[in-house]
């Protein structure tokens, strides 16, 4: 074989290691391609089915959500009244005058009301106790804007609640047209979190609507009447608002807004937002009846003086902890029971008697002609018995 023979079979043998050199890139660079193009599109699809599962969930529930109650108010509106009531207040630094006679000056408060019912001579109206309270003059602004003189019908200062009279004959027939009688639900089967809507003259400005939901059931509030367990909701319920309308998503009047709270934080008093308080109707209803028949209801009690036992009476005299009973009211419920003096009472209806406050609770949540489970301990030679006794609640 020649030189330029063997130059030539070089060159082709280079040219063939070159050439699949390249092929070989070629296939290296494609397969890189490939794989980042499958790479993107599982990336893509991934993303692809991550958006579809987010922006196709659901929630599924049966409860009631509310957005829109236009409609339930417009129903009710015609239902609930603004209440302006004047009180005669005698004042004076120094007491009377120094010309011998008191003086005294009108306050004017508001609040709001709900028509309950009506029988043929009067139209009859829900409120809460402290909005009539020592009034002068009450004024009643229905929904056409017109105003009429009102007067108590009965009270429940106990409760916060009252009812409020208006004769029909003072009434013009457009107002008797267009004002209508609340329809009352049932405040027993209401569940935390379901939407209720709070109607009201808040402010004194006139009637305004709130919503919000339950935020809690049987919540125990104290006023300066009494204590009593009461819906807590967030819908906005300020001055004014008192003796309104706290209603279901039916339009149902499931509450009698009655209070809101306020603190004292750091020295300062603060409203607490979103705390607001209503009458549960089904703890009142009853009530209600008795206040429309023109009985006011009167605070119940046992009928006994005495006083809660002490650490001292308890470790020197070996009494039982509970309230010794002193004294009795003559023709009181006590009295007519088995209840003796010297009986020491441990527990009510099952409620063990650490304070008077105790017996009061108790006797709050019950009606006239209701009865309660007395538990004492009486003394017998050494040594203290026990034994329950029934007791028929009556009013004086």
């Amino acid at each position: 074989m020649t030189k330029k023979q063997k130059k030539i079979k070089k060159t082709k043998k280079t040219r063939i290691i070159i050439s699949s050199i390249c092929s070989a890139l070629l296939l290296i660079i494609a397969g890189i391609s490939c794989w980042l193009i499958i790479s993107n599109n599982q990336n893509s699809q991934t993303e692809n089915i991550e958006l579809q599962h987010t922006g196709t969930l659901t929630v599924k529930s049966d409860g009631i959500y509310i957005t829109d109650v236009s409609e339930v108010v417009e129903e009710v509106m015609p239902s609930i009244v603004a209440i302006t009531s004047k009180t005669v207040i005698s004042s004076g630094i120094f007491g009377p005058s120094f010309y011998g006679s008191s003086r005294s000056y009108t306050t004017e408060g508001a609040g709001s009301g709900v028509i309950i019912s009506e029988n043929d001579g009067e139209i009859l109206i829900l409120t809460n106790y402290h909005v009539v309270e020592d009034a002068s003059e009450l004024s009643v602004k229905f929904i056409d804007d017109k105003s009429y003189d009102a007067t108590v019908k009965g009270i429940s200062e106990r409760k916060d609640i009252a009812v409020v009279a208006i004769k029909k004959e003072s009434l013009d027939g457009e107002t008797l047209k267009k004002i209508k009688i609340a329809t009352t639900g049932d405040s027993d089967s209401l569940k935390v979190g379901s939407g209720v809507i709070a109607i009201g003259n808040a402010l004194g400005y006139g009637q305004s609507v709130t919503t919000g939901v339950i935020s809690a059931l049987d919540r125990e509030v104290t006023t300066d009447e009494s204590t009593q367990d009461m819906i807590q909701t967030d819908a906005a319920i300020n001055g004014g608002n008192s003796g309104g309308a706290l209603l279901n998503s039916k339009g149902e009047v499931i509450g009698i807004n009655s209070a809101k709270y306020s603190s004292n934080v750091s020295g300062t008093t603060a409203s607490i937002e979103g705390m607001g308080f209503a009458i549960p109707i089904s703890n009142v209803k009853d009530i209600i009846k008795d206040l429309i028949d023109g009985k006011n209801d009167t605070e119940l009690t046992l009928g006994v003086e005495g006083y809660m036992t002490n650490a001292g009476s308890i470790k020197n005299y070996k009494l039982p902890e509970g309230f010794y009973i002193s004294a009795m009211t003559s023709d009181g419920n006590a009295e007519k029971s088995e209840l003796e003096i010297g009986n020491i009472i441990t527990e009510i209806d099952g409620n063990k008697v650490t304070s008077l406050e105790t017996i009061k609770k108790v006797l709050n949540k019950k009606k006239s002609g209701d009865k309660v489970a007395v538990k004492v301990k009486y003394p017998s030679r050494n040594t203290y018995k026990e034994k329950e006794i029934s007791i028929t609640l009556n009013a004086k």
